[in-house]
């Protein structure tokens, strides 16, 4: 097959007629919606794609190959995790070299003798996806409760290890969502069965141990189709704790663990405009809300006045410079952990004198704090991670009495990394509207900033997800090679506190897209990188940032890389038996109302193609993803096809065995990696 564009698969079109309230659209190429993922014709289509890309990049797979050795060669093969200590035994995870899945163990804290619980190599032979979302160990030790996912749909089932054999139990419940919880008695689990059809969270389910899959007991059942189940344990292990949460809306419900034939009580009733979280400690809740508090502020209350917030005392005010992310509870401390100027810090409070409050302190302008595992209430230790741009990702602890710090683990970059040989920077971009966006930079020691260097962008901003500036191995394969890394810091996240991430969302959407694109204009305007090698990268709602640019500002980007892209704002939220949906009308608007309808067609990308000059780009997706189905980039990249004016190379590649996180093994995940950065590596002429 031919490099050149007419070799390109094309999409044949087919009148199809999508409604809504507010007039008709037509899609041709909606035939490429297959649910059941068997059609024949569809997947000959995908197929078809998948084999114009391996040709496309058979020229340089050289490259490919060797930016794969590269990029693997970084990782520690046979390393594992800091260990926790809980109960009677020491819990973490590990690697063997030249395996791709991890292996959960635990070590005697009396003998030190190691038991494996779960080698995820074992369980994963013979399949093309595995992953183990969640595992959780009985109170007395002697069980482990874990959730297997063989398709990459998100879609669970529940196994039961008995720990003193090694051998599973005949129980098993499918069609769950990741949460877990057990009762005290080590017989009953909680789980959250899924709608087979939307994939919605809609029942919290109470597991006897030795019953079916049908005697399992219905103990909530959410009756709003826009607000997310989730259970767990609270940190001190007394209460069994189910969440019901949309975008703009908490409520959560308790039952003691001992008690697992109780009612559920609320802690306070759903509010729209009302977030909470809560976590039990010595018969009082610690509660985090947005109530009258954008940022976010503490609340306290008895665990015998529930039910009613205006019961709730306050414990911490709110600050209107500060968003507190979250917090953890000790005997006599409580870690905050906030954000302030787009960074992330940890602040440390003792409950006898909350006036002696501190920050754990850095060195560094640019950075993220943490925290780790702290399974004891009872301690004066605090674990928490550290990590920067330059800094691998380091796992500490503090003494909050003492002050004395400890690193327990630097995660080690082999190939010979020296953190010394590279740069970070905090700069601020001017929005559109003169919003200051903060952008992280990286870059090595020495590049000059005299407008040559190339740039790869890349932002997410959508449901208030922060993009931290983190250490990521992976692209040092661009910066070794002259490249700037930068994290454009754009509205829609959290780094500046909620309000940005209000001013990012519904109507005020686009505010993302032109605050990315601003960031591309400041590092060019300011000699940091040269205007025609800009490369931008994103995925899931990242990916629909990137549609958006290449829509808006295609002339200013060589390439774009869209990873499991969503494209089809507008047709997608109109469906809702398509998983997820009716959970995001706070986040993006619910198209059967006209305002949000236009403005949601006025950006999604799908919709707004339009016969231009497109950069390259660069597509990717899942075959069995549920978070964005595969046929929005497939629709998206048919489209593409039949009105772009360039000749830029349009690659769409579809993981036939994965979903919305890709391959499941850490080498082909890695791989994955590689062959996007020899996609751009390429484009610049750069075979090496």
């Amino acid at each position: 097959m031919s490099r050149t564009q007419t070799t390109a698969p094309v999409a044949v079109q087919q009148p199809y007629n999508v409604s809504s309230p507010h007039g008709d659209r037509q899609d041709p190429y909606y035939w490429l919606r297959d649910d059941s993922r068997t059609s024949p014709t569809v997947l000959d289509y995908l197929h078809q794609e998948n084999d114009y890309v391996a040709a496309y990049a058979k020229a340089y797979q050289p490259l490919t190959d060797k930016l794969t050795d590269e990029i693997i060669g970084r990782i520690k093969q046979d390393d594992s995790s800091v260990p926790y200590n809980k109960g009677d035994y020491s819990y973490y995870s590990r690697f063997e070299t030249g395996k791709e899945y991890p292996i959960y163990a635990r070590k005697s804290l009396k003998d030190g003798s190691e038991q494996v619980m779960l080698d995820l190599n074992k369980l994963a032979a013979g399949k093309d996806f595995y992953q183990v979302a969640n595992w959780q160990v009985s109170p007395d030790q002697n069980l482990l409760a874990y959730l297997e996912d063989s398709s990459g749909r998100r879609q669970y089932s529940l196994k039961i290890r008995d720990l003193r054999t090694g051998q599973d139990l005949a129980d098993e419940l499918t069609g769950l969502s990741r949460s877990l919880a057990w009762a005290a008695d080590n017989q009953t689990l909680y789980v959250i069965q899924n709608d087979p059809v939307t994939l919605l969270s809609t029942t919290v389910l109470q597991h006897k141990l030795g019953n079916t899959a049908a005697q399992a007991k219905a103990v909530y059942q959410e009756p709003d189709n826009s607000f997310y189940l989730s259970l767990g344990n609270s940190g001190d292990d007394q209460y069994v704790m189910v969440t019901s949460e949309s975008t703009v809306s908490t409520e959560i419900r308790v039952q003691p663990s001992n008690a697992p034939h109780s009612s559920f009580q609320v802690i306070a009733p759903r509010q729209r405009d009302v977030k909470y979280g809560a976590e039990h400690h010595q018969g009082r809740w610690i509660i985090r809300t947005d109530w009258d508090a954008p940022n976010f502020r503490l609340m306290t209350v008895a665990a015998d006045k529930l039910g009613d917030r205006n019961q709730w005392q306050q414990l911490l005010p709110h600050d209107q410079q500060v968003f507190l992310q979250g917090f953890q509870v000790f005997d006599h401390y409580l870690a905050l952990s906030e954000r302030s100027d787009g960074l992330r810090r940890i602040r440390v409070m003792p409950w006898q004198a909350p006036d002696k409050a501190y920050y754990i302190a850095s060195d560094e302008a640019a950075y993220v704090t943490g925290f780790q595992i702290n399974p004891e209430q009872n301690t004066h230790w605090l674990r928490y991670s550290y990590t920067s741009l330059t800094t691998p990702n380091s796992v500490y602890q503090l003494n909050m009495q003492t002050g004395e710090k400890q690193l327990l683990k630097q995660t080690e970059v082999l190939g010979g990394f020296d953190q010394n040989n590279y740069v970070t920077e905090r700069v601020w971009a001017s929005a559109a509207d003169g919003v200051k966006v903060p952008v992280s930079l990286l870059y090595r020691q020495g590049t000059k900033r005299d407008g040559t260097a190339p740039l790869y962008q890349y932002a997410y901003g959508s449901y208030g997800s922060s993009s931290d500036p983190s250490f990521r191995s992976t692209v040092l394969s661009l910066v070794d090679r002259g490249f700037v890394y930068a994290i454009a810091h754009i509205r829609g996240g959290q780094e500046m506190g909620r309000h940005w991430y209000e001013d990012g969302k519904l109507l005020n959407k686009v505010n993302t897209f032109t605050d990315y694109i601003a960031v591309t204009d400041y590092l060019v305007a300011n000699n940091y990188v040269a205007k025609d090698k800009v490369f931008g990268m994103g995925g899931s709602a990242g990916g629909l940032l990137m549609g958006a640019v290449a829509n808006m500002a295609p002339e200013k980007y060589r390439a774009l890389v869209a990873h499991v892209p969503f494209v089809d704002v507008v047709t997608t939220m109109l469906d809702e038996s398509i998983p997820l949906t009716t959970n995001e009308f706070d986040e993006w608007g619910n198209p059967k109302e006209k305002v949000y309808y236009d403005y949601m067609l006025a950006y999604s990308p799908y919709d707004q193609v339009s016969k231009q000059a497109y950069p390259a780009i660069l597509v990717t997706t899942g075959l069995y993803d549920s978070q964005v189905q595969y046929f929005e980039p497939a629709k998206w990249v048919a489209k593409l096809r039949t009105h772009k004016t360039d000749q830029n190379p349009l690659l769409f590649k579809t993981n036939m065995e994965a979903g919305h996180g890709g391959k499941s093994g850490r080498f082909s995940r890695l791989a994955e990696f590689a062959q996007e950065y020899a996609f751009i590596l390429n484009l610049l002429g750069m075979e090496e």
